[in-house]
Formats: structure tokens, sequence, C-alpha cells
């Protein structure tokens, strides 16, 4: 699993810290009834929201593993336009099309 450089230092620096997060991460996630994909959709469309580049990597490439296709990861983003606005959107789907391309889809 790719974990960004800054996250693998956080938790070289505090692993208690870290274990604590990804615990509640896991907790959050089997919080309720969605399936897997549309958690992952819906975290994306959150991380678009936020303007966070590194969320919206982090969730995209999840989604995919999780069976969501590329138009799905698409139609997130073109949902995003009239909610954050067209940049914010923009900037988005550069960051989404960097995780398509990379995992060669």
């Amino acid at each position: 699993m790719y974990l960004p450089k800054p996250f693998q230092k956080f938790k070289a620096q505090y692993p208690e810290i870290a274990a604590h997060y990804e615990e509640l991460g896991i907790m959050c996630q089997s919080g309720g009834p969605l399936d897997p994909k549309t958690r992952y959709l819906v975290n994306l469309g959150i991380a678009i929201g936020a303007g966070s580049p590194g969320a919206v990597k982090s969730h995209a490439r999840k989604a995919l593993e999780h069976g969501a296709r590329r138009e799905e990861l698409y139609h997130s983003l073109l949902l995003a336009l009239t909610t954050v606005g067209f940049p914010a959107m923009i900037a988005a789907m550069g960051w989404v099309e960097e995780v398509l391309a990379a995992e060669g889809t």
C-alpha cells in the first residue's frame, strides 16, 4: 500500500498516535452501511471539497482498489463543480489523472 513520505515520517515520529489515527479510520470506515467503493467515492468528494491533493489521490487510489471505474471517479469530480467551483474541480481532476496514469487506467 502506498503511503506518502510525510505520513511515513509521522508514523515513525509518533507511532502510538499514528496507530490510534489508523484505528479511528478503520472504525469510521466500518461504522455504517456503505460498501467500500461508495465510502471511498464519498471520501474523494470530501477531499475535493477540502482541496487536499494528498487526500484526493489517496481516496482515488482506494476507490479504484475497491472496484470503482474511471468513469465513477470522473463523475465524483463533476459533482464537485457546482459545490466547490471550477478551479477546485479542475485542480482535483489533475490529481485524479495523476493517479489514473500511475495505475495505468
